[in-house]
């Protein structure tokens, strides 16, 4: 069953926030540096971040379980692979371990990963690493996993990178580079994107004791040859994932609580918290609780600029497709490389339901329904937040709406039917 029907509903109740798969990785990645044991407290146990585990495994990482919420995970200097490493379908595991590839002993490390992961863009990360003395190549020549990388140290020096296509390639430059032979200077051209992915690299790498200087987003310089130390780190809850709940509040008109959200640890989609309140939704945060209240959709034209929160495309979009008026989506032109091109994507199964929808090289420009009729199915591009966005606005329409590829939502939110559940969504696996 690869399927899900979902009745019209009222979503309303209570859940707690899923680990943020943005931090799982992170926190995986750099303690794999440490060679002391640090424990990771609430990980994300999920499709991509599994992929995570595995590559830390294959590098060398030393990883015990200890109960449900607890993973020590240990390193230090890097092993060489003895296997190929397979992100699966996480485009954060791909870049980081291309990176990370550059450091064990020599030898050749081969990255790959799914259909859709050898799809997605490696070139900038590519090209920044040989001018930092990493020699590694696109195994077919087009900028795309595979990727091979010859191993034995990052040299170091000064590298520039583009801004504008995934911060996930600074992110992987920051967290080699503390373990390279000499200094690194990062210049990054152009107006960076997804800023607070960025953000949230730094802070993981400050509290293992990891030094990066910064002129904003510009300029990074990391000190070479850092040992970091072992600390405990918890995992906060997922404004990501968060994000889908909360927009069904606005949709079907609930009031909606998601627990075990920090709005102190930097997150790229908290940003959805200003977003409810644009679309007039009451939102109420009391210590790590957020709670939505929704009156039903609402009238009005509306601009959102998304290119730090590339995630919250398909989230806005299906919030858009309920108001009168038109929304425009902006800024978002990486977004285009995500899981699937989430701009044309998204805008193709919306007006199956007739809603008209505008494409931009960018963005899109959404002019809604009030009422939905539904009665289609929608197709999901084989992308998880386009999963959830499109079974959140199901409940929405009048007929409800078939919804497929369901097996895809396991990359970041494996409890999402479970917790739409909780909030009396309608649903049945078909």
């Amino acid at each position: 069953m690869d399927k899900l029907y979902v009745a019209p509903s009222i979503l309303s109740g209570e859940i707690v926030a899923p680990p943020s798969k943005s931090y799982t990785h992170r926190v995986y990645a750099v303690s794999l540096l440490i060679e002391d044991k640090s424990t990771i407290i609430n990980p994300l146990r999920s499709g991509d971040t599994y992929a995570t585990l595995r590559a830390c495994r294959q590098f060398g990482g030393e990883l015990t379980e200890e109960g449900e919420n607890y993973i020590v995970l240990s390193g230090g200097e890097l092993d060489l692979p003895d296997n190929v490493i397979d992100a699966e379908n996480s485009g954060t595991t791909l870049r980081l371990f291309t990176a990370l590839a550059s450091l064990p002993p020599p030898g050749y490390i081969i990255l790959t990963g799914d259909d859709s992961l050898r799809k997605r863009p490696m070139q900038p990360l590519l090209d920044a690493l040989r001018m930092l003395g990493v020699e590694c190549w696109s195994s077919r020549s087009n900028g795309c996993a595979p990727i091979i990388v010859k191993s034995g140290g990052l040299k170091g020096g000064e590298t520039i990178i583009r801004g504008d296509v995934s911060s996930q390639f600074i992110s992987a430059l920051l967290i080699a580079s503390t373990k390279a032979q000499n200094p690194v200077r990062i210049r990054v051209e152009g107006e960076s994107v997804s800023k607070k992915y960025i953000d949230a690299t730094m802070e993981v790498l400050r509290r293992f004791g990891f030094k990066v200087h910064r002129d904003g987003y510009s300029l990074f310089e990391v000190d070479p040859n850092q040992t970091g130390r072992a600390i405990s780190f918890k995992i906060p809850g997922d404004f990501s994932s968060a994000s889908f709940i909360l927009a069904g509040a606005y949709l079907t008109g609930g009031r909606i609580t998601v627990w075990n959200l920090d709005p102190n640890l930097p997150q790229a989609d908290s940003a959805i918290l200003n977003i409810l309140k644009d679309f007039d939704v009451k939102v109420n945060v009391q210590g790590d609780k957020v709670t939505a209240e929704g009156s039903g959709p609402i009238d009005g034209d509306r601009v959102f600029d998304l290119k730090d929160s590339p995630d919250l495309v398909p989230v806005v979009a299906v919030m858009a497709a309920k108001t009168l008026g038109e929304t425009v989506i902006k800024g978002v032109k990486h977004a285009r490389f995500k899981e699937s091109d989430r701009i044309s994507s998204t805008a193709l199964e919306l007006m199956k339901l007739g809603v008209q929808v505008e494409v931009f090289e960018d963005g899109m420009k959404i002019k809604g329904v009030r009422n939905l009729e539904g009665g289609v199915e929608l197709d999901t591009h084989n992308d998880h937040r386009l999963f959830m966005a499109f079974t959140i606005l199901a409940a929405s329409t009048l007929k409800g709406c078939i919804i497929n590829g369901l097996k895809w939502v396991k990359i970041s939110y494996p409890n999402f039917i479970e917790d739409l559940q909780k909030i009396s969504a309608s649903i049945k696996e078909i």
